[in-house]
């Protein structure tokens, strides 16, 4: 049992804090004890727990279920060899504790050998009353080693012995989805709720299977059903908006986002679909009003920033798009998202160099897009940088090979600083990838056409 506040059953913890504060020893039974133990592993606090367990033993050193909280430590703190000699002299006691055989499953399963933990698990089922836990810990291990359908089978087990397992009804829906088995998870919930009519988060699960399936009238009325079982489900009412959106019924998705404002803390995704409807519906002072609340909200959130930023990039008022961008910069500086978009605001007011930075940046964490390496080897020939505007298209070849849009560019660059051989070379494999956007050196290098030798391969029709 669990320590409350308000009543008497935390009097054995206070009289035993207060022991421990006093240095006086003082009796507790076993049952205490154990209470006292189990309260401090769910509050995290390990120190006190074992010192309980140490004073538990002391006192009643013939308890099993004292020594198995001791196993649990033991486990806790990754001692599995001598958690594997206390339970082996344990089983010599009790043969038939289906808690030493749950222990002996854990310490196999942090072992990865999670086979033996389940053969453990399922020799379990015939010594205890409650397998609706050990069919839970099973689909857990089958889970480890991606066995979904198996893992699936378990969960749905737990759910036959406690209908309001809602922890098992989530694992059986993520082995669904992970199997792509979307009809066969609609057909499963729908005579789960025959028998479970008012649960809402089947009816919930229910309506996120018919959205993957782009049944959204269906959507719909599930997440209805899920809000007429309890009208406070925050997540029926932030899917229904979804899907409203989805249908671009604005006005009624700000209405269903707006609620779950009312039921509880305001979540940063809310306000930002609120935002977006807003903007939909072309009132863009309460968009504007609802991106801004979304980052005031949580401003680790790159949506809210990025949000704000396209708002005003649409507006065509790119001091503002910058000013924003730069402080969601200033947040996070490894957000490969505003580096992009950094780089293109620049790119728009003419500030070349410093457009440049922002693609090279986001090349650098990781956006190897084709048109962030044609923007940024852009750049630098504008710049005048012709060598660095050869590595960054050379390094481009290498997630785009046979890329004609590359290749003239680079084609181009050589006959510039007259390496002649090598722009002949990407002008040929131009004009064999594709001939159509040969027009690419007409733009970026116009003297170019003035080359016999670029002419006569232009001219060529092979």
């Amino acid at each position: 049992m669990e320590f409350s506040q308000s009543d008497n059953n935390n009097l054995p913890l206070t009289k035993f804090e207060s022991m421990l504060k006093t240095n006086h020893v003082l009796f507790f039974d076993s049952e205490e004890f154990e209470n006292i133990i189990h309260h401090y592993l769910n509050q995290g606090k390990i120190a006190l727990a074992k010192k309980a367990i140490k004073l538990g033993l002391q006192q009643h050193p013939s308890s099993i279920n004292l020594k198995l909280f001791k196993v649990e430590i033991f486990i806790f703190e990754n001692n599995l060899d001598d958690a594997n000699a206390l339970l082996n002299k344990l089983y010599q006691l009790e043969p038939h504790n289906e808690e030493i055989f749950i222990q002996k499953a854990n310490i196999l399963s942090k072992q990865d050998k999670h086979e033996k933990a389940i053969d453990v698990l399922k020799h379990t089922l015939s010594l205890t009353a409650d397998v609706s836990d050990i069919y839970s810990l099973i689909g857990m291990e089958y889970l480890f080693i991606d066995a979904f359908e198996d893992a699936k089978t378990n969960f749905m087990k737990c759910l036959e012995q406690d209908i309001d397992d809602y922890s098992a009804l989530y694992n059986v829906i993520y082995c669904f989805d992970y199997l792509e088995q979307h009809n066969e998870a609609i057909e499963y919930l729908n005579i789960f709720l025959d028998k479970n009519p008012y649960c809402e988060i089947a009816w919930h699960q229910l309506g996120k299977q018919y959205i993957t399936s782009k049944k959204y009238k269906k959507a719909l009325a599930a997440f209805d059903f899920a809000i007429i079982s309890d009208d406070t489900f925050v997540g029926a009412y932030l899917e229904r908006g979804k899907v409203l959106e989805k249908q671009r019924n604005y006005t009624e998705a700000i209405e269903n986002y707006t609620i779950t404002l009312t039921l509880d803390d305001p979540t940063s995704f809310a306000l930002l679909r609120i935002g977006h409807c807003y903007e939909k519906l072309k009132n863009l002072d309460l968009a504007l009003q609802y991106y801004y609340k979304t980052v005031h909200e949580d401003p680790l959130l790159d949506k809210g920033w990025i949000a704000i930023t396209k708002f005003y990039k649409k507006q065509k008022n790119f001091q503002k798009a910058l000013y924003y961008i730069n402080k969601a910069i200033n947040i996070d500086s490894e957000n490969v998202n505003y580096w992009k978009l950094y780089a293109q605001i620049n790119h728009r007011l003419n500030f070349f160099e410093e457009a440049e930075c922002g693609y090279k940046r986001a090349l650098e964490l990781g956006n190897f897009e084709i048109d962030t390496w044609i923007a940024r080897g852009d750049l630098l020939l504008k710049l005048g940088e012709l060598k660095a505007a050869i590595f960054n298209f050379e390094q481009a070849t290498e997630f785009y090979p046979e890329h004609a849009e590359i290749e003239y560019r680079l084609s181009g660059l050589f006959f510039t600083i007259l390496e002649i051989d090598k722009g002949i070379f990407h002008l040929k494999n131009g004009l064999k990838y594709n001939r159509e956007y040969s027009f690419i050196l007409d733009e970026l290098f116009p003297k170019l056409l003035d080359n016999i030798q670029v002419q006569r391969l232009l001219n060529s029709k092979s």
